[in-house]
């Protein structure tokens, strides 16, 4: 439901706009207003510097009548010069008095004549105040009505500096709120009036202006809405100014929306049914541990139907008295990731079917979120896997004996070549066919050579397979392949894995394929360099990396350097890497390799971890 409180964009626009103006006004007529003060006040001062001199001069005429007596004694007995101050005082709203003192402070004439002979109290300067003082001093002064009095006085001295008598004109600010709240009574007037105006002004402006606003956020409102296809009604009409560029872009944006959904839709069933056809079972649990969803063979699995199953938690779902389930809450308490461990499904010793698991922890923000099972039937892995290796060893074959047929056509041309020419010399009576008869018996021994080699090498091999820790291995060929690295100059670098990494091999082969490749990288440096191997362990396999510095390999040659009796060393015998590439073949490994020329080659070699057997994880 809508909040009634809630206003739409162009609500918001219009108070923020009537607002930003009732501001700006606000601000204009406070500076006229402190303006109008400030100049009150400087009016004052100026008004009671011109009836300072005024006084001056009629004190100083009065003084002037009789030079034979006192001066303050002439003032004070001067007839017209009292009436002449109250005068002056009467023409004047902001101004209370005006006295005038002998040099010590005792009064001699004033506007009131029952304060002569009185001494004066003393009072602060005016003109400091009205020039130095902020402008809200002054209204505070205005406003909280304050009865403190200032003055602005003058010193009269005679032809030898000496002071006659002192005028004082004194000023009460109070007064002046009299002449100031007229003109702020006149100003607050115009600014509310003002302020009225720019608010309708606002209003209707905000209303004719941001009436596309409006129409935009609705549009946008019903695309946030999931609504993509726009009515008529809601459409806002494409006008040729910077609104209608607007519109025309979220149209358009609608429309890739849309596109967006629809192939978000597509994505999302191909990926269901993909899930749904998938030979193992996927389960995803939640943060709280219970499951959100379920894909794949997991009704074949566990026997449940899957609907059933969705929300309860990982302890209903594998409960801890059987073994699957007491790895999972192990794993999920110390956050160890499981890869492809068999398990029984149930603690039935007859229950012959096995899974493999593999769980992820899932990060949110740092903390640890929910987590995902796979289960997997390794004997269908297994069928998968047999298929694989069969098209991986007859394309092994196929690459091993490619250079079988050059081997043997070689002797059997130069066999024929000379039986030819023994049958010539017979023909001609020439008997001495010695020489052809050698060369005859030298290739068939090549011949046989060839052939017993071919053989022993297509020959079955009896594997002796055991766990052996990847660590040690690759520490054994290094210690046979030192002898001939330090006779070569190179230095031989190892990172190698923990001890608890096991590839299940037999050791001697794999000895002698690796080797193959080592000795191989330290001939590729004949002035010496850094043999880097390295052992790293994969998802599911074991990484064996032999890196040189050599020359490289020849990218015209790539493909035949597993070939059988194929070599581009001038001595070599071809049987180096076609026996290692059998040799990993036999394993259910792979070989590959990555060269760069003039930088070096990198042969991978990798071979699947030993799995440990069924059990209660410990």
């Amino acid at each position: 439901m809508t909040n009634p409180l809630h206003l739409s964009l162009q609500g918001r626009l219009t108070i923020w706009s009537i607002l930003v103006m009732a501001l700006i006004v606000g601000v204009v007529t406070t500076s006229d207003l402190i303006g109008e003060v400030d100049t009150q006040f400087a009016m004052t001062l100026q008004r009671a510097e011109l009836l300072k001199q005024l006084v001056t001069t009629l004190a100083s005429s009065a003084a002037d009548r009789d030079r034979s007596r006192p001066v303050a004694e002439v003032i004070r007995e001067s007839p017209d010069l009292g009436s002449q101050l109250l005068n002056l005082l009467t023409a004047t709203q902001d101004i209370v008095d005006i006295v005038i003192t002998d040099p010590g402070g005792a009064v001699i004439s004033g506007v009131d004549p029952d304060l002569t002979g009185t001494a004066m109290a003393p009072l602060d300067p005016f003109r400091p105040l009205v020039e130095r003082s902020r402008w809200w001093t002054k209204v505070h002064m205005l406003l909280m009505q304050d009865t403190k009095s200032y003055q602005i006085s003058q010193e009269v001295a005679d032809q030898n500096h000496k002071v006659q008598f002192v005028v004082h004109v004194v000023v009460a600010p109070p007064l002046i709120q009299q002449s100031v709240m007229p003109i702020l009574r006149s100003h607050a007037r115009v600014s509310l009036l003002t302020i009225a105006g720019a608010i309708f002004g606002a209003f209707v402006f905000s209303t004719i202006a941001f009436r596309p606003l409006g129409k935009l956020g609705r549009m946008l409102d019903l695309m946030a809405q999931g609504k993509y296809e726009l009515q008529p009604a809601d459409e806002p009409s494409a006008a040729a100014d910077e609104f209608g560029v607007v519109v025309s872009k979220v149209s358009l944006l609608g429309q890739q929306l849309r596109g967006a959904q629809t192939e978000i839709s597509d994505l999302k069933g191909n990926f269901e049914r993909l899930l749904e056809e998938m030979e193992d079972a996927v389960l995803i649990f939640g943060r709280d541990l219970r499951l959100i969803a379920a894909a794949g063979a997991i009704e074949r699995f566990l026997s449940r139907p899957r609907g059933e199953m969705i929300g309860q938690s990982l302890v209903d779902i594998f409960p801890g008295n059987t073994s699957l389930g007491l790895i999972l809450m192990q794993a999920r308490h110390t956050g160890r990731t499981i890869r492809n461990r068999p398990v029984p499904l149930s603690n039935h010793s007859s229950d012959p079917h096995h899974l493999q698991i593999a769980m992820l922890t899932v990060e949110f923000l740092g903390v640890d979120g929910g987590l995902i099972v796979r289960l997997r039937d390794p004997e269908a892995t297994r069928q998968i896997g047999r298929q694989l290796q069969t098209a991986d060893r007859l394309s092994a074959i196929s690459r091993l004996t490619g250079g079988v047929a050059h081997e043997v056509k070689n002797p059997l041309n130069a066999i024929l070549m000379h039986v030819e020419l023994a049958r010539m010399k017979l023909a001609h009576g020439d008997y001495d066919v010695n020489p052809q008869m050698d060369v005859i018996s030298s290739e068939i021994l090549r011949l046989d050579r060839v052939v017993k080699t071919f053989l022993d090498f297509t020959r079955p091999v009896k594997l002796n397979l055991m766990p052996v820790p990847v660590d040690s291995f690759v520490r054994d060929v290094v210690e046979l392949a030192s002898p001939h690295a330090n006779g070569a100059g190179v230095a031989i670098e190892v990172l190698s894995l923990p001890e608890s990494v096991l590839i299940t091999v037999d050791s001697d082969l794999v000895k002698q394929a690796v080797l193959n490749i080592v000795i191989n990288a330290i001939e590729a440096m004949p002035n010496g360099g850094t043999l880097l191997i390295e052992a790293r362990e994969r998802s599911e396999d074991a990484e064996i990396r032999i890196t040189d510095s050599g020359s490289g390999i020849p990218p015209e040659v790539k493909e035949k350097i597993y070939n059988l009796y194929f070599t581009t060393k001038q001595h070599g015998s071809g049987i180096g890497l076609a026996m290692t590439y059998r040799i990993v073949q036999l394993h259910d490994g792979t070989i590959d390799f990555v060269s760069e020329p003039g930088k070096g080659t990198t042969f991978i070699l990798r071979f699947p971890i030993a799995v440990p057997q069924p059990g209660i994880a410990a």
